[in-house]
């Protein structure tokens, strides 16, 4: 096994790392009342440095709650109050700004239902040292998928697979939710013109981030198919990710049509 494809290990991240950042994980919430205290559990196990901000969309099941409960007694734990379902992207993009004005160095997606495993959040922050943004990546060798039904893996894939050769990236797992950005990435993107929802909102800011010159990069990560409630996706989320990203492509190939050929040029006048 090359050292390229060999899996990270997993292990506590120390604050006397070389990358000893405030490190803020946004986790959205709705209906997670099961999940939630585990995967707080988890984290603080592997990163005991860390903050959390549960982003809670107004959860009937309580879940808002039980959030308020842990922040009362662990000052790591914060909690942002939405008051209705709003999608991911929403909730991601208010938790960004929750903690850009809060001066956290470092800002973490990750999902409350346990399908990415806190113990592998390390070998995200060990990749900030040389990238902007990491991906924690399904597809890419030493990553893998556990317990997904194989009509969501390979519909997962395919629109990894149509969002690569759309948009034109190196980037196997566009999609993935479990990523980590330096704030100065975040503070530079124009977040209140993200309208994406569900899925889509990560091939969105992602494809933001190359646009910028910004380095993004990837390593392997284990998604484990939640065990506890029921998943978030829908018909609908599948539809907006695949318009979008269409459309961002065909955006993309016309610029650089344009720019090979010079179409939309003035001519220069004679002197």
């Amino acid at each position: 096994m090359s050292p390229e494809s060999a899996p990270l290990p997993s292990r506590r991240f120390e604050p006397d790392l070389p990358h000893g950042e405030r490190i803020l994980v946004i986790i959205p919430t709705y209906d997670e009342r099961e999940n939630l205290p585990l995967i707080l559990d988890r984290l603080h196990a592997a990163v005991p440095t860390a903050h959390v901000l549960v982003a809670d969309d107004g959860s009937p099941d309580g879940t808002g709650q039980i959030a308020d409960q842990r922040a009362a007694s662990d000052e790591r734990v914060h909690v942002l109050h939405r008051p209705v379902k709003d999608g991911l992207g929403a909730a991601y993009v208010a938790g960004f700004a929750w903690g850009l004005e809060r001066g956290y160095d470092v800002l973490v997606e990750m999902d409350a239902d346990g399908s990415h495993a806190p113990e592998q959040l390390p070998r995200l922050l060990d990749a900030l040292q040389h990238a902007d943004v990491v991906l924690g990546s399904r597809y890419v060798a030493g990553g893998r998928v556990v317990n997904w039904p194989k009509r969501r893996e390979w519909l997962s894939r395919a629109g990894n697979l149509y969002s690569r050769l759309a948009l034109g990236v190196r980037i196997y797992d566009i999609t993935g939710g479990y990523r980590a950005y330096r704030a100065e990435v975040l503070a530079a993107l124009p977040l209140g013109r993200v309208a994406s929802h569900g899925y889509c909102f990560q091939v969105d800011l992602a494809w933001r981030a190359m646009q910028a010159g910004d380095r993004v990069t990837e390593v392997p990560i284990t998604f484990t198919e939640r065990q506890i409630g029921t998943s978030k996706m829908s018909g609908g989320i599948v539809r907006e990710a695949l318009l979008k990203v269409t459309v961002w492509g065909v955006a993309h190939r016309w610029r650089q049509f344009v720019g090979i050929f010079g179409l939309g040029r003035k001519p220069a006048t004679a002197r």
